[in-house]
Protein backbone atom coordinates (compact mmCIF):
# COMPACT_ATOMS: atom_id res chain seq x y z
CA UNK A 1 0.00 0.00 0.00
CA UNK A 2 0.90 3.65 -0.39
CA UNK A 3 0.65 5.26 3.02
CA UNK A 4 1.14 8.85 4.16
CA UNK A 5 1.93 9.68 7.77
CA UNK A 6 1.03 13.24 8.80
CA UNK A 7 3.38 14.18 11.64
CA UNK A 8 6.95 13.03 12.27
CA UNK A 9 6.94 13.13 16.05
CA UNK A 10 7.36 10.08 18.24
CA UNK A 11 4.23 8.24 17.08
CA UNK A 12 4.38 9.28 13.44
CA UNK A 13 8.04 8.49 12.83
CA UNK A 14 7.99 5.15 14.65
CA UNK A 15 4.73 4.08 12.97
CA UNK A 16 5.89 5.21 9.54
CA UNK A 17 9.21 3.39 9.79
CA UNK A 18 7.55 0.20 11.05
CA UNK A 19 4.91 0.23 8.31
CA UNK A 20 7.71 0.64 5.78
CA UNK A 21 9.41 -2.37 7.35
CA UNK A 22 6.16 -4.26 6.71
CA UNK A 23 6.71 -3.60 3.01
CA UNK A 24 4.43 -0.61 2.47
CA UNK A 25 5.62 2.53 0.69
CA UNK A 26 5.42 5.25 3.29
CA UNK A 27 5.87 9.00 3.15
CA UNK A 28 6.26 10.77 6.49
CA UNK A 29 5.03 14.32 6.03
CA UNK A 30 5.50 17.30 8.36
CA UNK A 31 4.96 21.02 7.91
CA UNK A 32 8.12 21.61 9.95
CA UNK A 33 10.59 21.91 7.09
CA UNK A 34 13.57 21.98 9.45
CA UNK A 35 12.58 18.60 10.87
CA UNK A 36 12.09 17.17 7.37
CA UNK A 37 15.49 18.49 6.30
CA UNK A 38 17.10 16.76 9.28
CA UNK A 39 15.37 13.49 8.41
CA UNK A 40 16.45 13.79 4.79
CA UNK A 41 20.01 14.20 6.07
CA UNK A 42 19.72 11.05 8.13
CA UNK A 43 19.22 12.76 11.51
CA UNK A 44 16.62 11.31 13.88
CA UNK A 45 14.99 14.09 15.96
CA UNK A 46 14.02 11.78 18.85
CA UNK A 47 15.80 9.06 20.78
CA UNK A 48 14.27 5.62 20.51
CA UNK A 49 16.45 2.49 20.55
CA UNK A 50 16.79 0.99 17.08
CA UNK A 51 14.86 3.71 15.28
CA UNK A 52 17.86 5.24 13.52
CA UNK A 53 18.81 1.90 11.97
CA UNK A 54 15.22 1.08 10.99
CA UNK A 55 14.76 4.46 9.28
CA UNK A 56 18.10 4.21 7.45
CA UNK A 57 17.32 0.69 6.23
CA UNK A 58 13.92 1.58 4.78
CA UNK A 59 15.14 4.83 3.24
CA UNK A 60 17.90 2.85 1.53
CA UNK A 61 15.34 0.28 0.32
CA UNK A 62 13.18 3.15 -1.02
CA UNK A 63 10.16 2.25 1.09
CA UNK A 64 10.39 5.31 3.33
CA UNK A 65 10.65 8.94 2.31
CA UNK A 66 9.99 12.38 3.79
CA UNK A 67 8.15 15.46 2.57
CA UNK A 68 6.83 18.79 3.76
CA UNK A 69 4.23 19.09 0.99
CA UNK A 70 0.84 17.35 1.24
CA UNK A 71 0.32 17.72 -2.49
CA UNK A 72 3.26 15.36 -3.00
CA UNK A 73 2.03 12.52 -0.86
CA UNK A 74 -1.70 12.63 -0.05
CA UNK A 75 -3.32 12.23 -3.52
CA UNK A 76 -1.59 8.89 -4.19
CA UNK A 77 -2.06 7.48 -0.68
CA UNK A 78 -4.50 4.68 0.02
CA UNK A 79 -4.27 5.39 3.75
CA UNK A 80 -3.45 8.70 5.42
CA UNK A 81 -2.55 8.53 9.10
CA UNK A 82 -2.92 11.59 11.31
CA UNK A 83 -0.19 11.42 13.97
CA UNK A 84 0.07 14.99 15.18
CA UNK A 85 0.25 16.23 18.76
CA UNK A 86 -2.77 16.41 21.05
CA UNK A 87 -1.32 18.16 24.10
CA UNK A 88 -3.37 19.34 27.02
CA UNK A 89 -5.05 22.66 26.33
CA UNK A 90 -3.05 25.75 27.24
CA UNK A 91 -6.07 26.83 29.26
CA UNK A 92 -5.00 24.29 31.87
CA UNK A 93 -8.47 22.72 32.04
CA UNK A 94 -7.34 19.21 31.09
CA UNK A 95 -9.03 19.17 27.68
CA UNK A 96 -7.01 17.85 24.75
CA UNK A 97 -5.96 20.47 22.22
CA UNK A 98 -7.29 19.15 18.91
CA UNK A 99 -6.31 22.12 16.76
CA UNK A 100 -3.52 20.16 15.03
CA UNK A 101 -5.88 17.27 14.28
CA UNK A 102 -8.50 19.50 12.75
CA UNK A 103 -5.94 21.52 10.76
CA UNK A 104 -4.53 18.28 9.34
CA UNK A 105 -8.01 17.06 8.41
CA UNK A 106 -8.72 20.31 6.57
CA UNK A 107 -5.44 20.12 4.65
CA UNK A 108 -5.92 16.44 3.80
CA UNK A 109 -9.38 17.13 2.39
CA UNK A 110 -8.01 19.41 -0.29
CA UNK A 111 -5.80 16.66 -1.72
CA UNK A 112 -7.96 13.53 -1.61
CA UNK A 113 -8.54 11.85 -4.97
CA UNK A 114 -9.38 8.13 -5.09
CA UNK A 115 -10.81 6.22 -2.13
CA UNK A 116 -8.73 6.81 1.00
CA UNK A 117 -9.01 5.75 4.61
CA UNK A 118 -8.06 8.60 6.93
CA UNK A 119 -6.76 7.16 10.19
CA UNK A 120 -6.66 8.91 13.56
CA UNK A 121 -3.44 7.56 15.09
CA UNK A 122 -3.09 10.32 17.67
CA UNK A 123 -4.73 9.90 21.07
CA UNK A 124 -8.00 11.79 20.77
CA UNK A 125 -11.20 12.22 22.82
CA UNK A 126 -14.36 10.34 21.97
CA UNK A 127 -16.08 11.90 18.99
CA UNK A 128 -12.95 13.19 17.26
CA UNK A 129 -13.17 10.77 14.33
CA UNK A 130 -16.71 12.02 13.64
CA UNK A 131 -15.44 15.59 13.66
CA UNK A 132 -12.61 14.71 11.28
CA UNK A 133 -15.16 13.13 8.95
CA UNK A 134 -17.37 16.23 9.15
CA UNK A 135 -14.46 18.59 8.39
CA UNK A 136 -13.28 16.61 5.38
CA UNK A 137 -16.82 16.33 4.01
CA UNK A 138 -17.40 20.07 4.40
CA UNK A 139 -14.07 20.92 2.78
CA UNK A 140 -14.41 18.40 -0.05
CA UNK A 141 -17.99 17.12 -0.54
CA UNK A 142 -16.89 14.88 -3.42
CA UNK A 143 -14.18 13.08 -1.47
CA UNK A 144 -14.39 9.28 -1.41
CA UNK A 145 -13.08 8.35 2.02
CA UNK A 146 -13.69 6.74 5.39
CA UNK A 147 -12.31 7.63 8.79
CA UNK A 148 -10.83 5.04 11.13
CA UNK A 149 -9.57 5.25 14.69
CA UNK A 150 -6.37 3.28 15.35
CA UNK A 151 -4.91 4.28 18.73
CA UNK A 152 -1.25 3.54 19.44
CA UNK A 153 0.02 1.61 22.46
CA UNK A 154 3.74 2.19 22.07
CA UNK A 155 5.97 2.29 25.13
CA UNK A 156 8.80 4.75 24.80
CA UNK A 157 12.03 2.79 24.86
CA UNK A 158 10.38 -0.32 23.43
CA UNK A 159 8.28 1.17 20.63
CA UNK A 160 9.61 -0.85 17.72
CA UNK A 161 9.11 -4.23 19.40
CA UNK A 162 5.69 -3.05 20.59
CA UNK A 163 4.69 -2.23 17.03
CA UNK A 164 6.11 -5.39 15.48
CA UNK A 165 4.72 -7.74 18.15
CA UNK A 166 1.85 -5.90 19.84
CA UNK A 167 -0.42 -7.21 22.58
CA UNK A 168 -3.32 -6.20 20.36
CA UNK A 169 -4.31 -3.87 17.52
CA UNK A 170 -7.43 -1.76 18.05
CA UNK A 171 -9.26 -0.44 15.00
CA UNK A 172 -12.45 1.58 15.01
CA UNK A 173 -14.37 1.74 11.73
CA UNK A 174 -17.91 2.28 10.55
CA UNK A 175 -17.75 0.62 7.13
CA UNK A 176 -16.64 -2.73 5.75
CA UNK A 177 -14.48 -0.98 3.16
CA UNK A 178 -12.50 0.80 5.88
CA UNK A 179 -12.17 -2.47 7.78
CA UNK A 180 -10.68 -4.23 4.76
CA UNK A 181 -8.28 -1.34 4.12
CA UNK A 182 -7.03 -1.45 7.72
CA UNK A 183 -6.63 -5.24 7.54
CA UNK A 184 -4.38 -4.71 4.52
CA UNK A 185 -2.31 -2.14 6.44
CA UNK A 186 -1.67 -4.63 9.24
CA UNK A 187 -1.63 -7.81 7.16
CA UNK A 188 1.84 -8.92 8.42
CA UNK A 189 0.52 -9.01 11.98
CA UNK A 190 -2.19 -11.49 11.02
CA UNK A 191 0.58 -13.93 10.11
CA UNK A 192 1.77 -14.00 13.73
CA UNK A 193 -1.78 -14.32 15.12
CA UNK A 194 -1.88 -10.87 16.69
CA UNK A 195 -5.21 -10.24 18.46
CA UNK A 196 -7.28 -7.62 16.61
CA UNK A 197 -10.13 -5.66 18.12
CA UNK A 198 -12.38 -4.25 15.38
CA UNK A 199 -14.99 -2.01 16.90
CA UNK A 200 -16.79 1.29 16.43
CA UNK A 201 -15.09 4.67 16.28
CA UNK A 202 -16.13 5.77 19.75
CA UNK A 203 -15.11 2.51 21.39
CA UNK A 204 -11.65 2.60 19.83
CA UNK A 205 -11.11 6.16 21.00
CA UNK A 206 -12.17 5.33 24.54
CA UNK A 207 -10.10 2.14 24.75
CA UNK A 208 -6.85 4.11 24.60
CA UNK A 209 -7.85 6.45 27.42
CA UNK A 210 -9.22 3.62 29.54
CA UNK A 211 -6.04 1.56 29.17
CA UNK A 212 -3.74 4.43 30.12
CA UNK A 213 -5.95 5.46 33.02
CA UNK A 214 -5.95 1.92 34.39
CA UNK A 215 -2.15 1.72 34.29
CA UNK A 216 -1.90 5.15 35.93
CA UNK A 217 -4.21 3.90 38.69
CA UNK A 218 -1.93 0.89 39.28
CA UNK A 219 1.08 3.20 39.65
CA UNK A 220 -0.76 5.51 42.02
CA UNK A 221 -2.02 2.53 44.00
CA UNK A 222 1.42 1.05 44.59
CA UNK A 223 2.84 4.46 45.49
CA UNK A 224 0.11 4.85 48.08
CA UNK A 225 0.86 1.37 49.41
CA UNK A 226 4.57 2.30 49.62
CA UNK A 227 3.67 5.21 51.88
CA UNK A 228 1.57 2.92 54.05
CA UNK A 229 4.43 0.40 54.22
CA UNK A 230 6.74 3.10 55.56
CA UNK A 231 4.28 3.91 58.31
CA UNK A 232 3.65 0.34 59.46
CA UNK A 233 7.10 -1.11 58.93
CA UNK A 234 6.26 -3.31 55.95
CA UNK A 235 8.26 -3.74 52.71
CA UNK A 236 6.56 -2.64 49.51
CA UNK A 237 8.83 -4.86 47.38
CA UNK A 238 7.46 -7.94 49.12
CA UNK A 239 3.95 -6.49 49.02
CA UNK A 240 4.14 -5.89 45.27
CA UNK A 241 5.42 -9.42 44.68
CA UNK A 242 2.70 -10.95 46.82
CA UNK A 243 -0.02 -8.95 45.08
CA UNK A 244 1.40 -9.19 41.56
CA UNK A 245 1.57 -12.97 41.59
CA UNK A 246 -2.23 -12.98 41.59
CA UNK A 247 -3.05 -13.75 37.98
CA UNK A 248 -6.05 -11.45 38.11
CA UNK A 249 -3.80 -8.49 38.96
CA UNK A 250 -0.35 -9.10 37.45
CA UNK A 251 3.00 -7.63 38.44
CA UNK A 252 3.39 -4.96 35.76
CA UNK A 253 3.18 -1.33 36.92
CA UNK A 254 3.41 -2.35 40.57
CA UNK A 255 6.78 -0.67 41.09
CA UNK A 256 6.81 2.37 43.38
CA UNK A 257 8.48 5.53 42.16
CA UNK A 258 8.38 9.32 42.23
CA UNK A 259 5.15 9.41 40.20
CA UNK A 260 4.18 8.82 36.59
CA UNK A 261 5.09 11.23 33.82
CA UNK A 262 5.69 11.29 30.08
CA UNK A 263 3.53 12.26 27.15
CA UNK A 264 0.57 9.94 27.83
CA UNK A 265 -0.54 9.24 31.40
CA UNK A 266 -0.72 12.83 32.70
CA UNK A 267 -2.67 14.28 29.78
CA UNK A 268 -4.75 11.18 29.06
CA UNK A 269 -6.03 10.82 32.63
CA UNK A 270 -7.04 14.48 32.66
CA UNK A 271 -8.69 14.19 29.26
CA UNK A 272 -10.64 11.11 30.38
CA UNK A 273 -11.89 13.03 33.40
CA UNK A 274 -13.15 15.81 31.14
CA UNK A 275 -14.87 13.32 28.83
CA UNK A 276 -16.61 11.75 31.83
CA UNK A 277 -17.65 15.13 33.24
CA UNK A 278 -19.04 16.29 29.90
CA UNK A 279 -21.22 13.20 29.85
CA UNK A 280 -22.35 13.45 33.48
CA UNK A 281 -20.37 10.39 34.58
CA UNK A 282 -18.28 10.08 37.74
CA UNK A 283 -14.70 8.81 37.29
CA UNK A 284 -13.58 8.97 40.91
CA UNK A 285 -10.96 6.25 40.63
CA UNK A 286 -9.18 8.16 37.85
CA UNK A 287 -9.55 11.42 39.74
CA UNK A 288 -7.95 9.81 42.79
CA UNK A 289 -5.04 8.51 40.70
CA UNK A 290 -4.34 12.02 39.40
CA UNK A 291 -4.45 13.47 42.92
CA UNK A 292 -2.19 10.74 44.33
CA UNK A 293 0.34 11.26 41.54
CA UNK A 294 0.52 14.98 42.21
CA UNK A 295 0.90 14.38 45.93
CA UNK A 296 3.60 11.76 45.31
CA UNK A 297 5.86 14.29 43.60
CA UNK A 298 5.40 16.74 46.49
CA UNK A 299 6.11 13.91 48.92
CA UNK A 300 9.40 13.19 47.11
CA UNK A 301 10.47 16.80 47.66
CA UNK A 302 9.85 16.31 51.39
CA UNK A 303 11.66 12.95 51.41
CA UNK A 304 14.82 14.51 49.95
CA UNK A 305 14.54 17.52 52.24
CA UNK A 306 14.12 15.29 55.30
CA UNK A 307 17.09 13.17 54.25
CA UNK A 308 19.14 16.38 54.26
CA UNK A 309 18.08 17.12 57.81
CA UNK A 310 15.10 19.32 56.94
CA UNK A 311 16.97 22.06 55.09
CA UNK A 312 18.34 21.88 51.54
CA UNK A 313 19.80 25.41 51.44
CA UNK A 314 23.45 25.31 50.43
CA UNK A 315 23.38 21.54 49.87
CA UNK A 316 24.40 19.86 46.61
CA UNK A 317 22.07 17.23 45.13
CA UNK A 318 23.40 14.71 42.61
CA UNK A 319 20.42 13.87 40.39
CA UNK A 320 20.70 10.65 38.41
CA UNK A 321 18.11 10.58 35.65
CA UNK A 322 15.99 13.38 34.18
CA UNK A 323 13.82 11.55 31.63
CA UNK A 324 10.54 10.16 32.98
CA UNK A 325 11.70 6.60 32.23
CA UNK A 326 14.76 4.79 30.83
CA UNK A 327 15.54 4.50 27.13
CA UNK A 328 13.96 7.81 26.14
CA UNK A 329 14.90 11.47 26.03
CA UNK A 330 11.32 12.52 26.80
CA UNK A 331 11.12 15.08 29.61
CA UNK A 332 7.42 15.82 29.34
CA UNK A 333 5.85 15.78 32.83
CA UNK A 334 8.99 14.05 34.08
CA UNK A 335 8.91 13.68 37.90
CA UNK A 336 12.55 14.84 38.40
CA UNK A 337 11.71 18.13 36.74
CA UNK A 338 8.81 18.62 39.15
CA UNK A 339 10.84 17.61 42.21
CA UNK A 340 14.20 19.31 41.66
CA UNK A 341 13.07 22.93 40.96
CA UNK A 342 11.38 23.42 44.38
CA UNK A 343 14.58 22.22 46.05
CA UNK A 344 16.69 24.55 43.89
CA UNK A 345 14.40 27.46 44.75
CA UNK A 346 15.16 26.84 48.44
CA UNK A 347 18.91 27.04 47.84
CA UNK A 348 19.96 23.55 46.74
CA UNK A 349 22.56 23.17 44.01
CA UNK A 350 21.72 20.55 41.36
CA UNK A 351 24.36 18.43 39.61
CA UNK A 352 22.50 16.30 37.08
CA UNK A 353 23.17 13.50 34.64
CA UNK A 354 20.94 11.68 32.17
CA UNK A 355 22.13 9.54 29.24
CA UNK A 356 19.77 11.22 26.74
CA UNK A 357 17.82 14.09 28.29
CA UNK A 358 20.42 16.68 29.30
CA UNK A 359 20.32 18.84 26.18
CA UNK A 360 16.63 19.61 26.49
CA UNK A 361 16.85 19.85 30.28
CA UNK A 362 19.58 22.48 29.98
CA UNK A 363 17.22 24.61 27.90
CA UNK A 364 14.49 24.30 30.53
CA UNK A 365 16.68 24.62 33.63
CA UNK A 366 19.94 26.35 32.70
CA UNK A 367 20.88 26.92 36.36
CA UNK A 368 21.43 23.21 36.94
CA UNK A 369 24.93 21.82 36.38
CA UNK A 370 25.02 19.03 33.77
CA UNK A 371 27.84 16.50 33.79
CA UNK A 372 29.10 13.56 31.75
CA UNK A 373 28.43 10.63 34.08
CA UNK A 374 26.98 9.58 37.43
CA UNK A 375 30.30 9.74 39.26
CA UNK A 376 30.96 13.30 38.13
CA UNK A 377 27.46 14.25 39.29
CA UNK A 378 28.36 13.04 42.79
CA UNK A 379 31.50 15.14 43.16
CA UNK A 380 31.05 17.21 46.32
CA UNK A 381 27.40 16.20 46.66
CA UNK A 382 25.62 15.93 49.99
CA UNK A 383 23.05 13.49 48.66
CA UNK A 384 22.63 11.33 45.54
CA UNK A 385 19.08 10.82 44.30
CA UNK A 386 18.29 8.04 41.81
CA UNK A 387 15.30 9.26 39.79
CA UNK A 388 15.35 7.16 36.61
CA UNK A 389 16.36 3.49 36.50
CA UNK A 390 18.70 3.60 33.50
CA UNK A 391 20.71 0.38 33.25
CA UNK A 392 23.97 2.25 33.72
CA UNK A 393 22.79 3.34 37.16
CA UNK A 394 21.94 -0.19 38.32
CA UNK A 395 25.47 -1.35 39.12
CA UNK A 396 27.28 1.75 40.32
CA UNK A 397 30.49 1.35 42.32
CA UNK A 398 29.10 2.57 45.64
CA UNK A 399 32.54 2.92 47.22
CA UNK A 400 33.73 5.17 44.39
CA UNK A 401 30.47 7.10 44.55
CA UNK A 402 30.87 7.74 48.27
CA UNK A 403 34.52 8.72 47.89
CA UNK A 404 33.52 11.54 45.53
CA UNK A 405 30.74 12.86 47.78
CA UNK A 406 30.82 15.34 50.61
CA UNK A 407 27.92 13.63 52.34
CA UNK A 408 26.82 10.01 52.51
CA UNK A 409 23.08 9.98 51.77
CA UNK A 410 21.52 7.77 49.08
CA UNK A 411 17.89 8.39 48.12
CA UNK A 412 16.67 5.59 45.87
CA UNK A 413 13.34 6.66 44.37
CA UNK A 414 13.14 3.52 42.21
CA UNK A 415 14.16 0.91 44.80
CA UNK A 416 16.92 -0.26 42.49
CA UNK A 417 19.44 -1.05 45.21
CA UNK A 418 19.39 -3.39 48.19
CA UNK A 419 19.23 -1.24 51.34
CA UNK A 420 21.77 -3.54 53.02
CA UNK A 421 24.32 -3.11 50.21
CA UNK A 422 24.00 0.66 50.27
CA UNK A 423 24.25 0.82 54.05
CA UNK A 424 27.25 -1.52 54.03
CA UNK A 425 28.94 0.92 51.64
CA UNK A 426 28.65 3.60 54.30
CA UNK A 427 25.53 5.45 53.16
CA UNK A 428 22.31 6.41 54.84
CA UNK A 429 19.66 4.75 52.66
CA UNK A 430 16.20 6.12 51.86
CA UNK A 431 13.94 4.13 49.54
CA UNK A 432 10.20 3.94 48.96
CA UNK A 433 8.11 1.73 51.23
CA UNK A 434 11.12 -0.09 52.67
CA UNK A 435 12.36 -0.51 56.22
Amino acid sequence: MYITMIGTGYVGLVTGACLAEFGHRVTCMDLDTEKIDRLLNGEIPIYEPGLDALVAKNVKDERLQFSSDMADCVPSAQAVFIAVGTPSSRRGDGYADLSYIYAAAKDIAAHLSDYTVVVDKSTVPVGTARQVKRIITEENPNADFDVASNPEFLREGAAISDFMRPDRVVVGVDSEKAREAMKEVYDPLYLISTPFVFTGLESAELIKYAANAFLAMKISFINEMATLCEEVGADVVDLAKGVGLDGRIGSKFLHPGPGYGGSCFPKDTLALLRIAQENGVSARSVEAAVEINSAQKARMVKKIRDALGGNEAGKTIAALGLAFKPETDDLRESPPLSILPPLAEKGAKIRAHDPQGMKEAAELYPDFTYVENAYEACEGADVVVLFTEWNQYRALDLAELKAKMKGAIFVDLRNVYSPKNVIDAGFEYYGLGRK
